[in-house]
């Protein structure tokens, strides 16, 4: 009969191995510089091309880069709809206008 610490161990042991797998991980070096080189796959995965720009994001968990590609920006079309920000925009305009 096994203990129940020894199936609780089994089980993390499995979740985490789901978790790796579903997480695709991949391990980079940097170079002196900072100068990192992304994985091809995950290059084609999300789109990423020479000369692509990318957003550097610090979090808690660490350093998150994301990719601004044409897919990324296509899909910020509409989403400040109904903030108000071409308001914003339009009278901060008009303000520099004044000056």
């Amino acid at each position: 009969m096994t203990s129940y610490f020894s199936q609780l161990t089994y089980f993390c042991l499995n979740v985490r191995s789901l978790i790796m797998k579903s997480l695709k991980l991949e391990t980079v070096q940097f170079t002196t510089k900072g100068q990192v080189v992304i994985p091809a796959r995950v290059r084609r995965e999300f789109q990423i091309e020479e000369g692509t720009r990318a957003a550097v994001i610090v979090t808690a968990e660490g350093i998150l880069l994301r990719p601004i590609t044409r897919a990324y920006l296509k899909g910020l079309r509409g989403s400040l709809a109904g903030t108000g920000a071409m308001k914003a925009l339009m009278a901060d305009r008009a303000a520099e206008r004044a000056r």
